[in-house]
């Protein structure tokens, strides 16, 4: 049975300030799908939440970029947002930056990350949810899941494994993408994907050009031309088989890094593995969160899901998080926590810097 999986997220209001998502607006997100279901547009679906962020998960026939799935995810935000209005939790539909939908999602604010495939005998998939950080994020962690031996053994011992991947890199400035074949050009590709804020991971495939896993890659400020708030990116891997297997891809987050966001989305921090029920970023409005709901596929249904950071053995990760955290905090206003001036275009860098401009004298 061929099928596609679609991610698809928008922040559209948070309760309180940026810190979660209302059950209201869960509810009657709940609702509209439920009646997609009914319709027969979609076989199944799911509704969860990471921090303030509403994601919307379902399973379908029609394909990516679908216009219908894609007007159903655009009118669910904009039925929410009315919720959030009405509640008024901040923010409001911070991310529909568009007035009304205009045949696909992509450019109008909210992220997707979608595959098509052919469900396999067992199927099964994680998909991992972000908030307060940016769409990059995903880079590290798919590169250690997909091409680093020292996190997954089935490059070194698996066969159908051994052969490596193909990752695809966006150029989000430039709007280009560019394929790497791993390992025989880790180096050229670890040139590119170390600088995630411009070129994010945007898809991995096995070497015969199946597809293994899927991120969304828009970047907000980009789109709107000002700061409206992190990307908060989501990404879907399949697992087992000629994948890594469940424990290859999740074992990247047992160790925090450190990803651009936070704070106004103007820090870096560490990025630490939550369960749904922690996904709340309260801490300077953080730290950074990330949470990995686990499905296994049967006819396009969503059994599950598995809640896989809500296991105790992420306590470590979240406590070196924390110590992170602190850390990081100490510099206040300075860099490194504050991101560099060239990813501050979209603050108030710009008119402080106007504003100044006639004061500064030459040397």
């Amino acid at each position: 049975m061929r099928i596609t999986l679609s991610v698809i997220k928008a922040d559209i209001g948070g309760f309180v300030g940026h810190s979660d998502s209302h059950p209201e607006c869960l509810c009657e997100a709940d609702n509209k799908l439920a009646k997609a279901k009914q319709s027969g547009l979609i076989i199944d679906y799911h509704v969860t939440k990471c921090g303030d962020d509403l994601q919307l998960i379902m399973t379908h026939q029609k394909g990516e970029n679908n216009t219908d799935i894609h007007e159903t995810a655009w009118n669910t935000f904009v039925s929410c947002t009315e919720v959030a209005k009405r509640l008024k939790l901040y923010g409001a539909g911070q991310d529909l930056l568009a007035d009304a939908f205009s045949g696909n999602i992509k450019g109008m604010g909210p992220g997707a990350a979608e595959m098509e495939f052919e469900e396999r005998i067992s199927e099964p998939v994680v998909i991992f949810m972000a908030d307060k950080t940016s769409s990059g994020a995903w880079n590290m962690p798919l590169y250690k899941m997909f091409a680093d031996p020292f996190n997954t053994i089935g490059l070194v011992i698996a066969e159908n494994m051994h052969q490596g991947f193909k990752f695809e890199v966006h150029d989000v400035k430039d709007s280009k993408k560019i394929i790497f074949s791993t390992p025989e050009e880790i180096y050229d590709m670890l040139v590119f994907i170390g600088a995630p804020n411009r070129y994010p991971v945007k898809a991995v495939y096995t070497r015969n050009g199946e597809i293994a896993a899927s991120s969304s890659t828009q970047k907000l400020a980009f789109i709107a031309g000002r700061y409206v708030g992190k990307d908060d990116p989501v990404c879907i891997v399949r697992c087992q088989g000629a994948f890594p297997a469940v424990g290859e891809v999740l074992e990247p987050f047992a160790t925090p890094y450190l990803v651009e966001g936070w704070m106004r989305g103007s820090h870096w921090g560490p990025i630490m593995p939550t369960g749904v029920a922690d996904s709340l970023p309260t801490r300077f409005d953080g730290p950074p969160r990330v949470i990995a709901q686990g499905f296994q596929l049967s006819q396009g249904k969503l059994i599950g899901p598995r809640d896989f950071f809500a296991d105790v053995s992420y306590d470590q990760a979240r406590e070196m998080a924390n110590k992170m955290a602190y850390m990081m905090r100490q510099h206040g206003p300075f860099e490194p926590h504050r991101l560099p001036l060239d990813e501050m275009e979209y603050t108030t860098m710009p008119q402080v810097s106007r504003k100044l401009a006639e004061r500064f004298k030459p040397l």
